[in-house]
């Protein structure tokens, strides 16, 4: 059986970006596969340094896992904190990783090419630079098969299984190489401003709004000027919305929609029934949960015993083939 892995850094409460692009496949993956569901805390370091915020945001994306329907019988289910074994490994895989790999990702370039001045580097941070070593130790001291993430997460896979080979050379055949596991059609949500949603940019959707405010975020998604019935659907930010929450069966009425020219407000009307719906039944659990952290923590505590068991014993091989064992 196939594992499964993914996780959500601790920077904020839970958005439709996250739910769309990595809870929700994950979720349906947790039913049929073994998965690894982990809260990215470690993460969280490199993008905010708030302490309380980070708290406060391992108990809101724990929640909203358990809210949306992880299966916590075959899922183990931990804060990435809570396994050391990620730490250790991350510092072997950095060891391996040559530096002109890290060069290429795609944030580390996006920050030098906003830098002004001759020193492109003074505003990049070494956590952001090694992101995705300490990305590949998450996924591969678990020796996990499909990772479920965004279209824009794509690269940090394809580095992992860089990495995981120059291992596998360099001293003896251990790691599986991960694939992405990437919907085309609906795990890309963008947002609000029809870039990639993020909390930094103020452009998101939180996952679990009330019914009022998710109206009002809703309203707030960039529409163009053109006329009804004369814009192309697949070119506008709230035809994506509607491809993410609407089943292949029923995507001919929404098309529909916008061949008879139903205007923006009404379209957004109609985008906010059917994501409501969908969240409703979750939201009410989720709030629950926020109000009782300590069962959260005992479910957590839970998966995390479980985690440090296969974290333990495959630290141990590694250890082993690089030559770090008893005399």
């Amino acid at each position: 059986m196939s594992s499964v892995l993914t996780g959500i850094t601790t920077n904020g409460s839970p958005h439709l970006g996250n739910y769309v692009g990595a809870m929700r496949p994950a979720i349906e993956l947790s039913k049929r596969s073994k998965s690894y569901i982990f809260l990215a805390d470690y993460h969280s370091l490199i993008k905010q340094q708030s302490p309380e915020l980070t708290h406060q945001s391992t108990l809101s994306i724990a929640a909203a896992w358990i809210a949306c329907g992880l299966d916590l019988e075959n899922t183990i289910f931990y804060r990435q904190s809570s396994i050391p074994q990620i730490m250790e490994l991350n510092w072997i895989l950095t060891s391996i990783t040559p530096k002109g790999l890290m060069n290429r990702a795609h944030a580390y370039k996006a920050i030098q090419d906003t830098t002004d001045g001759q020193d492109k580097d003074k505003n990049v941070q070494m956590g952001l630079f090694n992101y995705p070593i300490l990305m590949s130790s998450d996924i591969l001291i678990f020796n996990a098969d499909l990772i479920p993430v965004g279209s824009d997460q794509k690269q940090h896979i394809e580095m992992t299984r860089d990495i995981a080979n120059k291992f596998n050379l360099t001293y003896g055949s251990f790691f599986n190489l991960p694939q992405p596991l990437i919907n085309e059609t609906s795990s890309y949500l963008p947002g609000l401003d029809g870039n990639k949603m993020s909390k930094s940019y103020s452009n998101c959707i939180d996952l679990f709004a009330e019914e009022k405010k998710l109206q009002k975020q809703i309203n707030k998604i960039k529409t163009d000027s053109l006329e009804p019935g004369v814009r192309k659907p697949t070119d506008s930010t709230i035809y994506k919305y509607f491809k993410c929450f609407t089943s292949v069966e029923n995507i001919e009425i929404i098309d529909h929609y916008f061949e008879e020219g139903m205007g923006w407000g009404d379209l957004k009307k109609e985008l906010f029934k059917l994501i409501n719906t969908e969240l409703a039944p979750a939201r009410e659990k989720y709030f629950n949960l926020i109000n009782n952290p300590r069962h959260v923590e005992d479910l957590l505590l839970e998966g995390e015993t479980k985690a440090l068991k296969v974290a333990s014993k495959n630290l141990k091989k590694i250890r082993s083939l690089v030559g770090i064992r008893p005399l």
